[in-house]
């Protein structure tokens, strides 16, 4: 044996078990969390730092195939390529050169929906994430307010808020309606909205629209039923509309639409109860003077 070799190998037997012990004790004192934190914390600022890349320097949207770039490396979207000859950064006369390795890195990517905040708690592939956002059941709903171009955006407890708030819109508690629409001159028709009132049902909303209109060069009345919420649940519920005199009726029924399909949208489909003008004026009881027309209904749980 060499000389100290005894001593060497004591040395490193030493050492081995020190840090044998070391670890236990680190492992005995920390555990498995704090290492899958700091783990979790790191990825996290890895995908938000590639997410980054994949944000157009030019218009800052993301960035999908084809994502271009020029010859000196800057990465371009194909919306900004089509206006651009140079490259936005270093201004560098661009080619038709495709950035295929950050293709393949927005692939592998998991991301949140936009709306986490809101409620929405799937993480989904980088290509597929603003399919799933244009459908998420948690983003927010457009003012269902027809008459003017609102741009209000929210969860349905605010809009109901705000119908009542800034558009003075009339609520009623109860399944069942009788409301009456007077104009005083029926010949009028300005595509515009003449009412809308919100039922409070089932512990649920739906908005009661009534409006004229042009179908063609017809003028004609509607009434429909929108319900404020998603149309899975709005496909939960049924409504009937009537309106008449003299012993003759309209009877309409059908199932309410979600706010999610736009007011105009409800209304061109004529997904609703369509009056004539001339039954309208009938069902009047005037000389065509006045328009004066009673439309009852009842929402129930299919």
């Amino acid at each position: 044996m060499a000389p100290g070799g005894g001593a060497f190998k004591e040395a490193i037997e030493s050492h081995s078990k020190y840090l044998n012990s070391e670890m236990s004790m680190m492992k005995a004192e920390i555990g498995n969390t704090p290492i899958r934190s700091s783990t979790s914390v790191a990825e996290k600022h890895g995908i938000n730092g590639v997410h980054e890349l994949l944000q157009c320097p030019s218009c800052a949207d993301s960035m999908y195939p084809p994502i271009h770039q020029c010859p000196n490396g800057h990465t371009l979207c194909a919306n900004c390529r089509r206006v651009h000859s140079c490259c936005p950064t270093c201004r560098f006369e661009l080619g038709n050169i495709r950035c295929l390795a950050l293709e393949k890195v927005a692939e592998s990517l998991e991301l949140p929906c936009r709306y986490q905040s809101l409620g929405c708690r799937g993480l989904f592939p980088y290509y597929n994430k603003l399919k799933h956002e244009k459908h998420c059941s948690f983003r927010p709903y457009t003012c269902p307010y027809a008459s003017s171009e609102c741009s209000v955006t929210g969860d349905i407890p605010f809009l109901v808020a705000h119908l009542k708030e800034d558009h003075s819109v009339d609520m009623h508690d109860g399944c069942t309606f009788n409301h009456r629409y007077v104009k005083s001159n029926p010949r009028e028709v300005e595509n515009a909205t003449w009412m809308l009132t919100v039922f409070n049902c089932f512990g649920r909303q739906f908005c009661l629209h009534f409006e004229a209109f042009l179908l063609g060069t017809a003028p004609v009345y509607m009434a429909f039923l929108r319900f404020m919420g998603e149309d899975r649940d709005a496909k939960k519920f049924c409504y009937t509309l009537e309106v008449g005199a003299f012993g003759r009726k309209l009877v309409w029924q059908g199932v309410p639409r979600s706010i999610r399909d736009s007011h105009r949208k409800v209304r061109d489909s004529q997904d609703g109860l369509v009056i004539p003008r001339s039954l309208a004026l009938y069902f009047s009881a005037g000389d065509g003077q006045e328009l004066k027309l009673r439309v009852t209904g009842r929402i129930w749980k299919v």
